[in-house]
């Protein structure tokens, strides 16, 4: 019987059986990259909202502090949207009538909230408790990133759950005095509290503010019934 392929289909096979696992392997990474992209996760997408509002105009540039506008943020488990009245409180004495603010002028005199549209989105089945990270020291710029510094509000962190445990495993990298929580230029280096303390790294306050806060262990930290309750 005449034989049905050449040799040289010999090495094609040998190449295929070693490209394979290669390709399966390509093949993950490709599929783990793509699950953790900005595509994927929302990360760096500008959200339409209903009046273009500028946190960079107005904390980088008029400091306006942050609990003015989310008065909730160390009380609440969300850190809240401020009523109409908050932006006519600045807004019936300068830009009263800039087409731009139509919306906000509409809703104050209808007595009807704008409807905002919510970027920082955890999954329905997840507890995230705002005050309970901002009271333990946990600054802003650690899941909102710089948004002193966005002239339109997007979401900077991935928002997944490996990003939450890497903080959850290891939260003295991102403690800060509770006062110091809003500043987004702070640095623990260079740091000396009430007692006159220097501290010369994030990791020697992190340690002192850990125990000092009574945060919980990583092994509480990371147990599921943490986030999913």
């Amino acid at each position: 019987m005449a034989q049905l392929f050449p040799k040289s289909m010999n090495v094609v096979m040998r190449v295929g059986l070693l490209a394979l696992p290669l390709f399966a392997a390509g093949a993950g990474v490709a599929g783990a990259a793509f699950f953790r992209s900005d595509y994927t996760t929302g990360a760096r997408e500008v959200v339409e909202q209903p009046v273009p509002f500028s946190h960079k105009h107005h904390v980088a540039q008029l400091g306006i502090d942050c609990r003015y506008c989310h008065t909730s943020v160390y009380d609440s488990a969300a850190a809240g949207l401020p009523p109409t009245k908050t932006c006519m409180n600045c807004h019936q004495q300068i830009w009263q009538s800039a087409d731009l603010l139509g919306p906000v002028r509409d809703s104050y005199a209808k007595g009807v909230p704008i409807a905002w549209t919510k970027i920082h989105n955890v999954p329905h089945y997840t507890y995230f408790n705002h005050s309970i990270h901002v009271n333990k020291g946990v600054g802003c710029i650690s899941c909102h990133g710089h948004i002193d510094e966005m002239n339109l509000v997007y979401q900077s962190k991935t928002l997944l759950m490996e990003w939450c445990l890497d903080c959850h495993r290891e939260p003295e990298k991102h403690l800060r005095p509770v006062d110091e929580v809003q500043n987004m230029r702070f640095a623990a280096a260079g740091y000396t509290d009430a007692t006159g303390k220097t501290y010369t790294s994030q990791a020697e306050l992190g340690r002192e503010l850990k125990h000092k806060h009574l945060v919980r262990e990583a092994a509480v930290l990371t147990n599921c019934s943490i986030c999913h309750r």
